[in-house]
């Protein structure tokens, strides 16, 4: 290894612990690695890395670097079977065959790659390609590592355009640094990954919450909110007619519209509760988060008439729901136990939606919604009109409730 390669492993070395200390996102560390190899005279084309990720919709995220072209990255949903371009590449050879490092000279008059991926890139002026696999967690030896059920870990290559494809000081100073890029990389991945499952799980606004260090059991932050409680009719009795698995799509069918349209509109999901989902509209000026909820409860009404005329027409289980509004002051933080703590809502003003919710059948109305509500949204085009006092399980006054008049409906 010549002096300049030495150096040059020492520098990016250096630069990569200190942005991986420093925080830097997997894209920008990629991008920035890349511009650094060609300062250093790295004949680099392209890069390609790919690591697991830990997220309900995706199980892997793909990063591009193109000379030409800059960065990019791709999700790669999961699939109950692996995709051809997947079992075809050189990665899944390497799993498969517990090789960690691999090189294709692809440039050579009338060399003929296996590799779809390999062969593509020899047609685009390649020369060279290198690649190498680091594992994260050691594998189990009887069996190593699944390329169907890839471990936590990355695989990268680097293909060159040059004549003679990467020096032997190239390969080297890309061999030396390559596991502090992984360890600068796992770093940026394990941030992300809390990131995403938090928000996931708590909701956006916990989750940044609870990963901004708002973690501490009793710290509660109090708020004048719109409650939202959204709750699907019939479920128990759907439970024992249908079968488990078709419950849980329609569940998830059902959720993921309520979900869609309470982020469109500002709010916040609090939890689900069996067949219900609990919501927060939090604004700052009480009329603001009045009409967002309205909003969005126009919207769901909508979404859910033709969700279920949808679900019908395919003969698959359908439902109606119901909804409650109210407003109040809330606390809204961590409470619960030192070893289980819930990022969650409490106050008088959560269990009486809980109240009103129960009122649905009486009544006869989907929607429900509360005196404060009504007063907060004084300033909406919405049509409230009242139902009456009804005195509600553990409410000492009489409470006025109002529905929502949809015209047309």
């Amino acid at each position: 290894m010549s002096s300049q390669t030495i150096a040059n492993t020492k520098n990016l070395s250096e630069w990569l612990v200190a942005n991986g200390l420093e925080g830097a996102s997997q894209g920008q560390l990629l991008e920035e690695y890349c511009n650094k190899l060609l300062a250093m005279g790295v004949p680099l084309l392209r890069l390609h890395v790919a690591q697991r990720a830990f997220h309900p919709e995706y199980g892997g995220i793909g990063f591009d670097w193109l000379r030409e072209s800059g960065f990019s990255d791709e999700q790669y949903t999961y699939s109950e079977t692996p995709v051809q371009q997947w079992l075809a590449s050189p990665f899944y050879m390497m799993l498969q065959e517990r090789i960690w490092e691999y090189r294709e000279r692809i440039g050579i008059e009338g060399h003929q790659s296996t590799f779809p991926l390999l062969q593509g890139l020899q047609e685009s002026g390649a020369t060279d390609y290198v690649a190498a696999a680091v594992l994260f967690e050691k594998p189990d030896p009887s069996k190593g590592p699944d390329p169907n059920d890839t471990p936590e870990g990355m695989l990268i290559s680097w293909t060159s355009d040059a004549a003679d494809g990467f020096s032997d000081d190239d390969v080297a100073l890309l061999k030396e640094t390559l596991p502090v890029l992984g360890l600068a990389l796992k770093s940026a991945a394990n941030r992300q990954m809390a990131s995403d499952l938090l928000k996931v799980y708590l909701g956006r606004d916990a989750g940044q919450r609870v990963l901004s260090g708002e973690i501490r059991r009793g710290s509660l932050q109090s708020l004048d909110a719109v409650i939202f409680y959204f709750d699907l009719s019939g479920f128990t009795v759907m439970t024992e007619q249908i079968p488990a698995p078709s419950i849980v799509e329609m569940l998830n069918d059902y959720f993921a519209l309520a979900v869609k349209i309470v982020r469109e509109h500002g709010g916040h999901v609090l939890k689900f509760m069996g067949d219900g989902m609990l919501a927060m509209f939090d604004h700052g000026e009480l009329g603001d988060a009045a009409k967002s909820a309205l909003d969005a409860s126009v919207d769901l009404g909508a979404g859910m008439e033709v969700l279920s005329a949808g679900r019908a027409a395919k003969g698959l289980p359908h439902t109606g729901y119901t909804l409650a509004l109210h407003a109040g002051e809330i606390l809204y933080g961590n409470i619960g136990a030192e070893t289980r703590l819930d990022f969650t809502v409490i106050g008088s003003a959560v269990n009486q939606t809980a109240r009103i919710g129960g009122m649905h059948g009486a009544l006869g109305q989907k929607m429900l919604i509360s005196q404060a509500v009504q007063n907060a949204a004084v300033d909406t085009e919405y049509d409230l009109v009242p139902l009456g006092r009804y005195m509600l399980r553990g409410v000492t006054e009489p409470q006025m409730l109002y529905t929502l008049y949809l015209r047309g409906s």
